[in-house]
């Protein structure tokens, strides 16, 4: 039985152009791109000593000891109610703290309890609303009291 030759050159490997290669490049393009724009806008938002102020609280429980790891959300009180511009997480001394601008604002702070056990497994509910007003570069120390 004879065998037919095939009618398709063969390239060698070194002269082949790789599927992979342009695709890569523009995988790594695109990410250069991303990280740049990320860096540049970090750049403009980034705050300093000098036109910031400090929220620093503690969230306290119904016992009144410091819980770890509640969800602090905060609000300029013009933004609309419940969006929060601002989410931290109390630490293991039930602290928190965030920079927000510099300027004569009032901030609503609260505590996002959704989910949350404590240690023991007891479901905690949010105490009211806490409404902060800051005039300028300052630090202001507040409570977030749950139930």
């Amino acid at each position: 039985m004879l065998r037919k030759k095939s009618k398709t050159a063969m390239i060698p490997k070194c002269m082949r152009r790789s599927a992979e290669g342009p695709r890569k490049s523009r995988i790594f393009s695109y990410f250069a791109v991303l990280l740049l724009i990320s860096a540049v806008a970090q750049a403009g938002q980034q705050r300093t000593a000098k036109n910031s102020a400090v929220i620093f609280g503690t969230v306290w429980g119904p016992d009144d000891r410091p819980v770890y790891g509640v969800t602090i959300k905060i609000r300029r009180a013009k933004d609309k109610a419940r969006h929060a511009r601002w989410e931290v997480y109390s630490n293991h001394l039930g602290e928190f703290e965030q920079l927000v601008p510099a300027g004569k604002e009032t901030y609503i702070l609260w505590a996002d309890t959704k989910g949350f056990k404590t240690a023991d497994g007891k479901h905690l509910h949010p105490g009211p609303e806490v409404t902060i007003e800051i005039e300028g570069n300052e630090r202001v120390d507040t409570g977030v009291h749950l139930k």
